[in-house]
């Protein structure tokens, strides 16, 4: 809650044109999203095994720091919202750096299962469910989610969190979290050719 309030307070001083707050707005970052960082690599089995979340996560702030640069986050959600598509960008292009055909991971095998064994046939289109395509393409069709169904995959998918805990954080019903998630569902499926989450233990 105190993130939360401080959050807030340096997001005013950032839309007023502070410059001062967008560095304090990077460092207070770091601490809030370590967990989703640590929770998306996990969900990311072709680059867990050459990046640590330290890694990722400070890559993906220098990303955060150049939006910043441009944009004027309306709240707190949208911040989030903002640092966790920043997270999400730096490990579809790590994985490209990684297992393109120079990449350190072109000649190395990584186990393509999904590592919480909560997904059943994400993207196996080009090779199986976790090839390097169908996880990009996973992820970047997370990404081009619209703001409400985005923030529900990022709770339930990458930060494992029950329907409930995803409606208090959000301040809605369960209903309204259920809705959203079978929404992101039917969308994500759509643009991977029928491919998709269709069993999460996020679904309780």
């Amino acid at each position: 809650m105190s993130q939360t309030s401080e959050a807030r307070d340096l997001l005013d001083r950032h839309r007023e044109g502070d410059a001062s707050a967008r560095e304090r707005l990077i460092a207070l970052a770091e601490g809030r999203f370590v967990a989703l960082a640590r929770a998306m690599l996990r969900r990311y089995p072709h680059v867990r095994r050459w990046e640590e979340t330290d890694d990722l996560l400070q890559a993906a702030l220098l990303r955060l720091n150049r939006s910043l640069a441009q944009v004027r986050p309306e709240g707190v959600r949208h911040f989030d919202n903002l640092a966790a598509a920043q997270i999400r960008r730096e490990l579809i292009d790590m994985a490209r750096s990684y297992h393109g055909p120079e990449g350190l991971g072109a000649r190395h095998h990584t186990d393509g299962d999904d590592p919480g064994g909560r997904l059943d046939g994400v993207a196996d289109g080009a090779g199986g469910p976790g090839s390097l395509e169908g996880w990009v393409a996973f992820h970047e069709a997370v990404d081009r989610l619209p703001d409400e169904e985005r923030e529900v995959i990022d709770l339930l998918w990458y930060g494992n969190l029950t329907h409930a805990q995803a409606a208090q954080a959000l301040g809605v019903s369960t209903k309204t979290v259920q809705r959203r998630w079978a929404s992101a569902r039917l969308l994500i499926r759509d643009a991977l050719d029928g491919e998709g989450p269709s069993a999460v233990e996020g679904d309780r």
